[in-house]
């Protein structure tokens, strides 16, 4: 579902009854979506059900949308996809509100975001060798748009890929590899990182695949006390990572959709080379 919201004006909306102006909800910032007049509440959203295309597919896409807070609600673009699903798109009113003022503002960063010679820098300080970082897509995810962006010098968002680093050697391992193939290349490599790329969500099995990996790793470094001092930093990173932690998944840290590689790089330095980050940049 996508939507646009404004600030609410004027009293607020969705003040408890008998709160007046001048009061505790003074405090609130009331929004609602808008879509076609600034306030009306309008909202498009897409989904498709199990059942064939028709006006009684349209019908069962309203209740839905109705169901869900949209009305008045309309079916504005229906299609049939293959036998016996339909994909919809509604248009409706949505009736509830935020309090903005109320949501938390997002944690910051916790390490400073470092300039390639920065980096490269921190890990000839430390090292006096090259870092070693692994990465690939692993189970059956062929999609290597994501380990590219991060590793490949063409990089992403204007920022050239880790092979760009002087200080940094990569070993791109590319799609479709397994578990057993990653960590006996990891191993090989004497890796201080392993990156992991996972577009491919269906069913889950991202997350399937990165618990799978995690647990092999851990079983091949079982007297590892910390990352890099026995295994290698596990990081995972993909567009649906968001509603699990890395705690869950076993990994050392997750990245989510736009991480550039500069984000990357500076990460690798403040979790390998503790006290480096801070020492060779500020944070931004």
């Amino acid at each position: 579902m996508t939507e646009r919201a404004r600030t609410d004006e004027g009293p607020r909306a969705g003040s408890p009854a008998g709160e007046e102006q001048g009061g505790p909800a003074d405090a609130r910032q009331v929004i609602r979506p808008y879509g076609d007049t600034t306030g009306d509440g309008m909202v498009q959203m897409s989904f498709t059900l199990p059942v064939p295309a028709g006006k009684r597919a349209d019908a069962a896409a309203l209740q839905l949308a109705g169901k869900m807070g949209l009305a008045p609600a309309s079916v504005v673009h229906s299609k049939a996809m293959g036998p016996g699903h339909t994909f919809f798109i509604v248009y409706g009113r949505c009736g509830h509100l935020i309090d903005y003022a109320g949501i938390p503002v997002p944690p910051e960063r916790e390490y400073p975001l470092l300039t390639s010679s920065e980096v490269n820098l921190a890990i000839r300080g430390a090292l006096n060798r090259r870092l070693v970082v692994v990465g690939a897509c692993i189970g059956t995810d062929a999609h290597t748009v994501g380990i590219d962006a991060i590793l490949n010098v063409k990089g992403f968002a204007g920022e050239k890929g880790l092979e760009y680093y002087r200080e940094i050697q990569v070993v791109n391992m590319g799609a479709q590899v397994t578990v057993e193939e990653l960590v006996a290349r990891a191993k090989a490599e004497d890796a201080d990182a392993v990156l992991v790329s996972q577009v491919v969500t269906q069913r889950n099995a991202h997350l399937h695949n990165t618990k799978q990996m995690a647990a092999a790793f851990h079983a091949e470094y079982p007297t590892a006390v910390a990352p890099g001092m026995g295994r290698p930093l596990l990081v995972v990173g993909g567009p649906r990572f968001d509603t699990v932690t890395a705690e869950e998944l076993g990994v050392d840290r997750v990245f989510g959709k736009g991480t550039t590689p500069a984000e990357v790089a500076s990460y690798l330095v403040h979790a390998l080379l503790p006290g480096r980050a801070h020492a060779e940049g500020d944070a931004s």
